[in-house]
């Protein structure tokens, strides 16, 4: 099964959530009430006040320089209007320099250890040689629910005691990965924003060792979000923003959620890429962000 094809499946729930508005939307004239339920119906799909607002007025816009008739051709630049708000930065993984370090972030329950397993599967999948580093040691089996994912994608961790310094296993992973030859390294950290100092200074510590002990080597920062949460995952995704330099984001759970449209919100408020999206459960749900396919998908 193809991207579009997954996501159009994956983000079932939502176009049953919007779908018959849509239809409706689109069966009828260009007027001013079309506009009003474009955004209402952009606001239902949880993409936020202002990226609904920004969309419709595009739209307006569009409509008026192509001189644009019907609601058919409407959707269409609707579509175009997503996809270039979708289109934010480098949409894949800046792996170049060996050992790359893929360093994951976000609050528990969001689904970073099943992402960081899905990834790894996939980048092995590519013949990369890739190394796990269980550096969340405050959560009682963190580490253990790391290893059963290594196993699975067959791929090596390095891990120490619950409790351990989180930098500490970071340079076990550095020195490892090193020494083994990996193309990249998938970083876990824990789940904690309860203080955005001790964040900032948890994350500063890890990116210090890695600094120290690859140094130039290529980095990413990615936040895993999701996407049940809607607009509180937004709230999460601008405070870690602020405290950990994201260079992309990981929305999990997309197809359990009514609401899609936060993708759009958070690329568009956040100027951050959307690099990968989870739309099920099987080892390769978790799929490469393509905005265009995504965009028609949702329309």
């Amino acid at each position: 099964m193809g991207f579009f094809e997954k996501i159009k499946q994956g983000l079932t729930r939502t176009r049953e959530n919007i779908g018959r508005s849509f239809d409706q939307l689109f069966a009828g004239e260009l007027d001013d009430d079309f506009y009003d339920q474009l955004e209402e119906t952009l606001i239902l799909s949880d993409m936020g006040v202002d990226t609904a607002l920004e969309a419709s007025e595009a739209l307006r816009r569009k409509v008026k320089e192509e001189k644009l008739k019907s609601a058919e051709e409407a959707r269409g630049a609707l579509r175009e209007i997503l996809t270039e708000m979708l289109t934010v930065g480098e949409p894949g993984l800046d792996l170049e320099r060996k050992p790359a370090v893929c360093l994951f972030i976000g609050v528990n329950g969001v689904g970073k250890t099943t992402t960081i397993g899905k990834l790894a599967a996939r980048l092995k999948g590519d013949g990369k040689r890739v190394l796990m580093a269980a550096g969340d040691t405050f959560r009682a089996a963190a580490a253990d629910q790391l290893e059963i994912w290594a196993g699975r994608a067959g791929v090596d961790i390095v891990r120490q005691h619950e409790g351990a310094d989180p930098a500490a296993v970071v340079f076990d992973a550095m020195s490892a990965a090193r020494a083994r030859g990996a193309d990249v390294v998938l970083v876990d950290t824990a789940g904690r924003l309860h203080n955005k100092q001790n964040l900032m200074n948890e994350l500063n510590k890890i990116s210090r060792v890695i600094d120290r002990e690859l140094p130039g080597t290529s980095r990413e920062t990615l936040l895993v979000l999701d996407a049940t949460t809607g607009q509180n995952g937004l709230i999460q995704a601008r405070q870690f923003k602020e405290s950990a330099g994201l260079t992309g984001v990981v929305l999990t759970k997309l197809d359990g959620t009514a609401k899609g449209g936060i993708v759009v919100a958070i690329a568009r408020e956040l100027g951050v890429p959307v690099k990968f999206i989870g739309v099920g459960e099987g080892m390769d749900d978790l799929m490469p962000f393509e905005p265009e396919k995504f965009a028609e998908a949702l329309i």
